[in-house]
């Protein structure tokens, strides 16, 4: 071999040996980075140990690994047949032998309303489509909770007083909320509105509302005459105005360890998922879906609950998205928080009234919320905290934090204490508002990094006189709308890198009756004239670390500032 051949071969192979070295370093590099991203991935157990607030561990619940398939119980799936007795049968027969799973297969099953059970898991497998009977007479009266005198008609799935239970898989559950809703003739076109005319049903006297049944138009008057009866009405009694209470979709009361992991929850009567008083509460992974106009059709409404987790959740609905409420308080801690320790990671919301809400019952008490990582995406409001007086208590230490919004109709962050109904509020002596147990107070909000392009107004805040809402914290706020922030009856309001790009010029912020509002590091965009508006009941505006371009009467403030 000559020695050029030899110097080529020599080259060729270091070449070679290069080339392989940089092809394992990449290889390993690419290792690296897919575990390390793997590493920092966000599941639920790295959202409750980073929580700004001490969240329990939740265990979701184990079952018995024995099977129990509705066809084995006579179930039929032909979208026709009536399998109430089938569901009932293997519910029952799974909670007899210790615990299982209750087998949904692939299919069309028709069914009236399931009564759930300790210990079962009833898993719809994927093509598994349940829908429930639009039958009313299908749906029992039946007491609210164990121990109430309240009544309401069976909801399609429903449970007392259970631990250990769970829903799963990647079925879809229809609740056949289509006959029961009234729909609004304003959220139809012309088309819509006369094809529910020819299905049937009944119009409200002044043709603005369809309901699907006389009953169900005449329901309010009965529940008036039930409510100011001096004997003590039975579930019979309840019977004529089944169709106008409509019932929850998936109602949960009083139940511990609970998991909904997967499945759709669709067309519901009323609220889709509408638990209560329960602890130790995981939903992950679910779609909840109502029509945009579906009446009172919230999608995710946890009350009184503890210790809850909403996880990697779509929710598309006719009214609130994701919301927070608690009634008549039991609690005996200092805060009377009947809700408390909750984390919302990493959900979407479509069409919604709000995104991720609060209210408007909040009487119980409301503590230690984390929201974080969703994506709001056309709701009417993004983040929306309401209530009124009669309905409202305190809502404390809510951590709000990465959230991306788009198409917000009105607005993206929203504090309002005149939500609908407002009662009259009791004077004291000297002509003041007197602060009562059922007063809403909003306090010790911590909203940060938030993303929203194009709203109606970029934050609005609206407190009572006698109770302002207080100590609100932005940081990092970046919001495209016409107006800016809009203040009225607030104190202690900290703004740190806040950038609302307004269209409606001015003022950027407009204030009326706030105590101490500091902002640093504002953005006062090119086309406005005016940043600060305020009146005289106004005081102690701080603004620093904001160019201001040495434009006249960009602030207008009182004597008081």
């Amino acid at each position: 071999m000559s020695y050029k051949n030899i110097q080529m071969k020599s080259l060729f192979n270091r070449h070679l040996f290069i080339g392989k070295t940089i092809a394992l370093l990449l290889i390993v590099t690419l290792v690296f980075n897919l575990s390390n991203v793997h590493a920092q991935e966000k599941d639920i157990s790295w959202y409750t140990a980073n929580a700004p607030f001490k969240m329990s561990t939740l265990t979701v619940p184990l079952f018995s690994n024995k099977v129990f398939s509705i066809k084995d119980y006579g179930a039929i799936s032909d979208g026709q047949t009536l399998n109430t007795t089938a569901f009932e049968k293997a519910i029952t027969a799974c909670a007899a032998a210790g615990g299982g799973r209750v087998l949904v297969p692939e299919g069309l099953w028709l069914t009236g309303p399931i009564q759930l059970k300790s210990d079962v898991d009833l898993h719809l497998e994927r093509g598994a489509l349940v829908i429930f009977t639009k039958d009313h007479s299908q749906f029992p009266i039946i007491k609210a909770s164990n121990g109430s005198t309240n009544y309401l008609p069976a909801s399609p799935i429903y449970g007392y007083d259970l631990k250990n239970i769970a829903i799963t898989g990647e079925g879809i559950f229809d609740g056949g909320g289509d006959s029961w809703r009234p729909v609004k003739k304003s959220k139809t076109t012309d088309a819509q509105w006369k094809q529910l005319i020819a299905s049937g049903g009944v119009i409200s006297k002044d043709g603005s509302i369809w309901w699907p049944s006389k009953e169900a138009l005449d329901g309010e008057d009965i529940i008036k005459e039930l409510k100011q009866r001096t004997v003590k009405s039975t579930a019979n009694d309840y019977l004529p105005v089944r169709d106008f209470l409509r019932p929850n979709m998936l109602y949960l009361v009083n139940c511990d360890n609970v998991l909904i992991d997967g499945v759709t929850l669709r067309n519901s009567p009323k609220f889709v998922f509408y638990p209560s008083h329960c602890t130790n509460l995981t939903i992950r992974y679910a779609n909840i879906f109502n029509e945009w106009y579906a009446q009172n059709g919230d999608g995710i409404d946890i009350s009184a609950c503890e210790n809850v987790v909403i996880y990697k959740c779509n929710v598309s609905v006719g009214d609130d998205g994701i919301c927070m409420k608690s009634s008549s308080s039991k609690n005996d801690d200092e805060d009377g928080a009947d809700l408390k320790n909750i984390l919302i990671a990493a959900c979407n919301v479509y069409h919604a009234h709000g995104g991720f809400v609060i209210g408007s019952n909040t009487d119980g008490g409301i503590k230690n919320i984390y929201v974080t990582d969703c994506n709001f995406a056309g709701t009417d409001v993004g983040i929306r905290v309401k209530s009124n007086y009669g309905r409202g208590g305190l809502v404390k230490d809510i951590y709000i934090c990465n959230i991306f919004m788009r198409d917000i109709a009105n607005e993206a962050i929203l504090f309002d204490t005149y939500y609908e109904d407002m009662p009259a509020g009791k004077i004291k002596s000297d002509g003041q508002p007197q602060v009562h147990e059922k007063t809403p107070e909003f306090r010790d909000f911590h909203i940060s990094n938030i993303n929203c392009n194009g709203a109606a107004t970029a934050i609005s805040i609206t407190g009572l006189p006698e109770m302002p809402v207080n100590r609100i914290f932005f940081d990092h706020i970046v919001i495209s709308s016409d107006k800016g922030l809009v203040a009225k009856d607030a104190a202690n309001l900290d703004l740190k890198t806040v950038k609302l790009i307004t269209t409606s010029t001015d003022p950027i912020y407009s204030l009326s009756g706030v105590k101490n509002l500091q902002l640093n590091e504002g953005y006062f965009p090119e086309n406005s004239k005016v940043f600060v508006k305020a009146d005289d009941k106004t005081t102690g505006v701080k603004i620093s670390s904001t160019d201001l371009r040495n434009v006249k009467d960009a602030l207008q403030l009182s004597a008081n500032n």
